[in-house]
């Protein structure tokens, strides 16, 4: 497995000078008596990250679900408890739709009655199984929708059968969510205490979903294990992660770029730009510091926000993933009644027409419109390369908050509106 980066830009970003920093934060991140230790344990990979005993307990129970017709798993989660799994499933499988397939349904990611009530309506007459994934279980999107939801369950099966249909990821040393599946009996699949929620993709977090719909969770792991190794090296011009890193920073420190926007030429990238925008966003933005992180599907939003990116205003910078082979692809047929341009192009297949637009595009911005564009090609869509890119970003991540002077992995930012919102529900502890 191969990632290859390129930068496209007019500016002269000189690395040279930061690589005694990057040897200090490199040691910061690797080393065992790092003051960061408690936080690492995504970066201890395999060791800490993977337990193999729980992929194994995992499968045999999926294997039941599935043998007694249950394909349908509810994972009620927000934040890196669902957007890890969510972007894995749809980055190796596709969008669909899907004739067989066993699905997943997202909840708790949000406080729309709207959403909750319409999947509650559709499961009405459907086999499922509940995995809710919360490291304490306080959290009130999760926790609300997995109380409505259980007790769903409860009058759907009867509260014998519901408990053997709920799967519990979390804590094991404390939490209101331990303590209500300890209560209740319901399996229990341990959240790492080291691994923060955008940092655990790669962990147990995700696998149980992601084996539900039959995904090797394996070849995501030896693709991850392979860019831990590549990564490495403290060497900026052998480690592409730490160079990414580097240059964000120098474009945010040196020329004032304060925008990033990843982009994708595949719709079902959208999850992992989402997901990629909760591990920047969380981990730089503090000490009102940070590069914004948004995204873009390309080239569907090059039809809404061509024009902006082209000749709007300079604040941005663009990280283009472009994926070379593509899980299917399609030709051409000249069709003889269409006087049509489209004809010219017989011969060609779709996938050759978009890897021109994304040569055409990344030329564009970079030349003519002046945006600096740091591309990354990857070679397919398997779950190694999902596991790949994966390992490369929350390397990057971590560097990168280094270099700004932030802490990574904490975010205490995100606990304001919840005391607020506490408040106003009358919680007071």
């Amino acid at each position: 497995m191969s990632l290859n980066l390129e930068i496209k830009t007019k500016l002269k970003l000189n690395y040279q000078d930061f690589e005694e920093k990057i040897t200090e934060f490199h040691d910061r991140i690797n080393n065992k008596n790092s003051p960061d230790i408690n936080y690492l344990g995504w970066n201890q990979f395999p060791d800490i990250a993977i337990n193999f005993s729980e992929i194994e307990k995992m499968k045999n129970i999926v294997e039941n679900l599935h043998k007694n017709s249950i394909n349908i798993l509810v994972v009620i989660g927000i934040g890196g408890s669902y957007l890890g799994a969510k972007a894995a499933i749809d980055f190796i499988l596709g969008l669909g739709p899907f004739k067989k397939r066993p699905e997943v349904i997202f909840l708790g990611n949000s406080l729309s009655s709207t959403d909750l009530h319409q999947k509650i309506d559709y499961l009405k007459t459907k086999n499922f199984a509940i995995n809710v994934i919360s490291k304490s279980g306080s959290t009130i999107e999760p926790a609300l929708t997995f109380q409505i939801l259980y007790q769903f369950l409860v009058n759907q099966i009867g509260e014998k059968q519901a408990k053997t249909r709920v799967f519990v990821t979390t804590s094991i040393k404390s939490g209101e969510l331990l303590e209500i599946a300890k209560a209740n009996s319901f399996e229990i699949f341990e959240v790492i205490e080291s691994i923060g929620g955008r940092f655990s993709v790669l962990s147990s977090v995700s696998f149980f979903p992601l084996i539900f719909v039959n995904i090797n969770v394996h070849e995501i792991i030896q693709g991850a294990k392979d860019a831990h190794t590549k990564y490495s090296t403290s060497s900026i011009s052998e480690n592409y992660a730490y160079k990414y890193a580097l240059f964000r920073f120098l474009l945010y420190k040196k020329f004032n770029y304060k925008m990033e926007i990843l982009i994708a030429y595949e719709p079902f990238m959208l999850y992992f730009n989402e997901w990629w925008k909760q591990l920047f966003g969380e981990s730089e933005g503090k000490n009102l510091k940070g590069i914004f992180p948004t995204s873009a599907i390309f080239t569907t939003d090059l039809h809404s926000l061509g024009q902006f990116i082209q000749e709007g205003s300079k604040n941005f910078f663009q990280t283009v993933i472009y994926i070379e082979k593509p899980k299917f692809d399609l030709e051409i047929k000249k069709v003889v009644q269409f006087d049509s341009k489209i004809n010219t192009l017989s011969g060609k297949t779709v996938s050759k027409i978009n890897y021109q637009a994304f040569l055409a595009t990344t030329l564009a911005h970079s030349k003519e419109g002046n945006n600096p564009n740091l591309l990354l090609q990857i070679k397919d869509s398997s779950a190694k390369s999902f596991g790949h890119l994966v390992m490369f970003f929350e390397k990057a991540c971590a560097m990168s908050a280094y270099l700004l002077g932030v802490n990574p992995f904490d975010q205490p930012g995100v606990e304001s509106y919840k005391k607020e919102l506490k408040k106003n529900l009358g919680w007071n502890n």
